[in-house]
């Protein structure tokens, strides 16, 4: 019992680590105005996993023209992300 529980753990920690960095980058894409929903929405489209704590970690950011630098380089990240997932959607794209 205890043997499955570290093993359980021990995956879901290899997960977050991976989230972990995603979220980084989401956090970086801070606006003004403290954009609570908007890094919610974004989180949840992009990542799909329970980061949506992780994100309150970094609503501080002092971004202010950075912000859009960082938010171009995201959606191109997204955009290979899709072609990574749906590889048929290529040929439509």
């Amino acid at each position: 019992g205890l043997l499955a529980l570290y093993k359980t753990l021990s995956l879901r920690t290899h997960t977050h680590t991976h989230t972990h960095t995603h979220t980084h980058t989401h956090t970086h894409t801070h606006t003004r105005t403290h954009t609570h929903t908007h890094t919610h929405t974004h989180t949840h489209t992009h990542t799909r996993t329970r980061t949506h704590a992780h994100t309150h970690t970094h609503t501080h950011t002092d971004t202010r023209a950075r912000a859009r630098t960082h938010a171009r380089t995201h959606a191109r990240t997204t955009v290979t992300l899709l072609v990574l997932v749906f590889p048929g959607s290529t040929a439509q794209l």
